[in-house]
This record gives C-alpha cells, sequence and structure tokens, in this order.
C-alpha cells in the first residue's frame, strides 16, 4: 500500500534560531535537497517567542548571537527579546525560510527504518495527526522543556493570596504596577527582569539563597560603535563579530585561570556602582567562582541604579514558609508580597521531547555519546543543535549547521543515503556534557547525552577548538556510512 506521508529530504524541527540558522545553511549548499521546518508554535523565534516578561533579552551580545550571513545592523550591542525575535522573522521571510515552516505543529516522535533509510516523525497539529517522512532529521529544539519551568515546592505557597507567576509561562494580563513583587531567584533571567518591573511595580525586592555574579555592560558598546563607523560596512560587521568573539572568549580564559582576579574585577564594579556602605559581600559576593556558573548581564549598571534608588531591595536569605500575604524567612525577617515570581529556572530536556526509536527500537539519549557535539551515536541521519554555555548560542549552532550541510552535500555526492557515528568496541571514559554548576545542570544533567573525553567525543565548549576542528574537519572520521537494500559500509 502506498505511502500518504508527505515527503521532505530534510525535516527541521523548531523554528527558533537553530532551525532558521539550519536552513539556511543546508539550502545554501544542497539547493537541490526539499526541507520543512516544523514548528509547535504559531510564530517563528523559539525562545524568544516564549518569553515574554518585562525585560527579556539576551545575555550574549547581539552580533554573534546574530548569523553571519545576516549580520545585525542596529547600534545596539545587546538585544531586547523582541527585536531579537523581529530579527529573525525578516531573516527568515528575506532568504524564503517562513514559506517552508509548518507552524502549530508538534513533533510528538521520530521512527528510523533501516529498510528504506528514512525517518517517519508523528505530529500533532490543533488535535490531528499528520505523520511526515523524511531522510534526514535536524532538532533545532533548544535544550529546555518549555511546557514545565522548574518550580521548587515552597512551603505554604497554595496558601498565597496574591499571584504566583514564573517567567516561562508569563502572563500578559498580569498587573504589578504600584504592586509590591518579589522576585525568587538571582540568575540571568532576575538579573533581565528586575530593573523593568521596578520602573512599574510599587517596589520590588530580589530574594536570593546565595549571590550570583553580574558583570555591566554597556547596551550600546563605545568600541564596537567606533569600529562601525571607521570600517565599511561589510568589513565592520565583521571586525565587531571577531572583537565580541576574542572578547567573550577572553573573559571566560580568565575567569578560568585567574578566578581570584576576576572576582575582584566583578566585586569592584558592584561596588562602584553601589552606594556607599552597601554590604556588597552579603548579596554580590559569590561562593563559588565565576563561570563555576553562568555570569549575569547588567546593562549600564541598570539593577545597581534600581538598587540606589529605593525600587528595589534585596535579601540573602532562605525561604522558611510562604503564607496569604508574603513570605516568611529562616533568619525571622518577612517580606510582605502582591506578587511572587518565582524566576527559579529550568529544566533540561533533551531533543525536544520527542521520543526516539530506530526500527521500532526506543532509544534514550542519555545512553548515547555525542559525536563532534552535534550527532549522536549510531543514531541514522540526525543531528541536535546545541549553543555553547559560555559563549553565544549561535557561534555553536552556525557551526552545526554548516557541518550538517557539508555531511549532506557528501552523502549526495556519494550515493549515501544513511550515514551515523559508530565508537564500536573502543574504551571510553566519560565526563559530564555540561562543565557547570548551574541548578538546571546539577537537577537533570542526567537527562543529556554523554561526553567522551576526547574527540571526536568530547563536549568541550571551547569555540575557539571548534572552529579549528570545524576548518580540518575529516567528515569520516568514525563515521559509517551506506545505500539502503545493499547496506554497502563505509568507516573510518
Amino acid at each position: 500500500m502506498e505511502r500518504s506521508d508527505e515527503y521532505f529530504d530534510v525535516l527541521i524541527i523548531g523554528a527558533g534560531i537553530s532551525g532558521i540558522g539550519a536552513a539556511y545553511r543546508i539550502h545554501e549548499k544542497n539547493p537541490g535537497l526539499s526541507y520543512t521546518v516544523l514548528e509547535r508554535r504559531e510564530r517563528i523565534g523559539g525562545t524568544w517567542d516564549l518569553h515574554r516578561y518585562p525585560g527579556i533579552r539576551s545575555d550574549s551580545d547581539i552580533f554573534t548571537l546574530s548569523y553571519p550571513f545576516e549580520p545585525w545592523t542596529r547600534p545596539e550591542n545587546v538585544a531586547d527579546g523582541q527585536d531579537i525575535r523581529e530579527y529573525l522573522v525578516e531573516t527568515a521571510r528575506k532568504h524564503g525560510i517562513e514559506e517552508h515552516i509548518r507552524f502549530g505543529t508538534r513533533v510528538i516522535s521520530a521512527d528510523w527504518d533501516s529498510a528504506t533509510d528514512t525517518w517517519t516523525v508523528q505530529t500533532e497539529t490543533n488535535g490531528e495527526p499528520k505523520s511526515y517522512r523524511g531522510r534526514f532529521l535536524f532538532f533545532g529544539t533548544g535544550y529546555y522543556n518549555y511546557d514545565e519551568p522548574y518550580k521548587p515546592n515552597f512551603p505554604g505557597i497554595d496558601q498565597f493570596t496574591g499571584e504566583v507567576v514564573h517567567p516561562q509561562q508569563w502572563p500578559e494580563s498580569l498587573d504589578y504596577a504600584g504592586k509590591r513583587v518579589v522576585v525568587i531567584g538571582s540568575g540571568a533571567t532576575a538579573i533581565s527582569m528586575i530593573p523593568s518591573l521596578s520602573e512599574t511595580a510599587g517596589h520590588v525586592t530580589m530574594l536570593q539563597r546565595s549571590p550570583s555574579y553580574v558583570m555591566t555592560t554597556p547596551r550600546i558598546h563605545p568600541v564596537v560603535q567606533a569600529i562601525r563607523k571607521v570600517l565599511p560596512k561589510r568589513a565592520g560587521n565583521t571586525a565587531v563579530r571577531l572583537y565580541n568573539t576574542i572578547f567573550t572568549v577572553l573573559v571566560y580564559a580568565i575567569a578560568r585561570g585567574a578566578p581570584r582576579f576576576s572576582r575582584w574585577i566583578v566585586r569592584s564594579g558592584a561596588k562602584r556602582a553601589l552606594p556607599k556602605g552597601y554590604p556588597v559581600d552579603v548579596h554580590f559576593k559569590p561562593k563559588y567562582n565565576p563561570w563555576d556558573q553562568r555570569l549575569c548581564v547588567a546593562l549600564d549598571n541598570d539593577i545597581y541604579e534600581a538598587i540606589a534608588d529605593g525600587r528595589v531591595d534585596v535579601m540573602t536569605d532562605q525561604i522558611d514558609h510562604i503564607d496569604a500575604t508574603g513570605i516568611a524567612l529562616r533568619s525571622g525577617e518577612r517580606i510582605d508580597a502582591d506578587v511572587i515570581i518565582t524566576a527559579t529556572g529550568i529544566q533540561l530536556q533533551a531533543l525536544g521531547g520527542v521520543a526516539l526509536s530506530v526500527d521500532g527500537a526506543e532509544v534514550k539519549p542519555q545512553d548515547r555519546f555525542v559525536y563532534k557535539e552535534h550527532m549522536l551515536e549510531d543514531i541514522p541521519n540526525a543531528a541536535w543543535s546545541v549553543g555553547y554555555i559560555n559563549a553565544s548560542w549561535t557561534l555553536r549552532v552556525d557551526l552545526t549547521a554548516r557541518s550538517v550541510a557539508k555531511l549532506l552535500a557528501y552523502m549526495d555526492s556519494h550515493g549515501y543515503t544513511h550515514a551515523y557515528p559508530h565508537l564500536g568496541d573502543k574504551p571510553m571514559p566519560e565526563k559530564p556534557a555540561w562543565n557547570i554548576n548551574a541548578g538546571y545542570v546539577q537537577r537533570s544533567g542526567h537527562v543529556l547525552p554523554k561526553s567522551g573525553t576526547h574527540r571526536p567525543w568530547n563536549v568541550r565548549h571551547n569555540y575557539v577548538l571548534d572552529v579549528i576542528d570545524h576548518r580540518f574537519d575529516r567528515i569520516e572520521e568514525s563515521m559509517v556510512f551506506g545505500r539502503a537494500h545493499d547496506r554497502a559500509v563505509k568507516s573510518a
């Protein structure tokens, strides 16, 4: 019986930064291949469409967060979430990608058929099932659960008579004007949200168990603007991207190599920005070293200015319980509140929660090693795009998209219909895939695929080494290639 599933050479899941970038790179190098983008939401943007809380912005510079093939043209060095989403929409329209997107399409499962060397992807659109078939599967789904953020069970929170909101599920109807707002948490979300909240709320309190590192940066960077002013447009874009990349790499290298110096730099910045006599070491001196967790970014000292103006208080304490009108702390102090915002983080999720199987047998991503930071051991014709934890997301996802485009071109030129990385019987020590002590990694790092300790199985979060590897990549390394039916195999 002939199948009626729609067929595409490449199925891309997700229309955020990763998916849009993959569509461009794959079509650029393989214009003869058909593709479609399956997007569960009704708009382009991914995380930049999901998150709609006040102050949402990137904590990476926009010149490296934007694509190399579509440079950012506005003056901001750090961009707001809505502007990032609009940039993605414009990019997708300009390059004809938008017409390939199937919105409102939630991917449920994907099964590989070795007899035909194709994936069958089961989806749901408006409650109706629909299936697609494709040769290659690209996951541009990010690394966290869009539906279920991390929500600790604070004692008594059900007794609170005000509103309780998680930033990931921000209601457009929330009215906090003139109200007492408590933000639980001091990570990147809280640091970006609080200054914006304080412009409208009656008062904002940031409640943290322990401090985070907060680095300040200008929204419009004078060095970046000088480079763009002096150089022609194309050269200026390249130079700015290189400058910001080098700066990011150096900050991370110094933080890891000279932690005491880095701690001093961050503390000195906070001390200069905050009022004289402010207890900096209580509220802005973490116990861990810089980049043991991701650094938070404040724009133009905005959170420090809000504190200095009296619009924001910081409390470093632990919650004893929550009652009808506020939060009781273990120290005996109390915070009255009308609105509680639980900026308590995300939950990791591999492959967007899609159930994966090969010839009907379930595949658990956490049981497989990662190959070249984007393919999974013994999983044919599939890639998962995940950005850096210590640099701009796009720096790595663009490398991933280009690598997949190159692999597809290689397969096409040799007549191969399947390709997969194979470790075989080689012993491979394991290490954490993400070398960061963030709460979301400590809670659920076990859901991620495994990292080995040497290439090409080592997940290392090092852009410089990745660029070198990409430049001199041996596409056949530890790979198995073949064709449907005859199962001819090539490996190196």
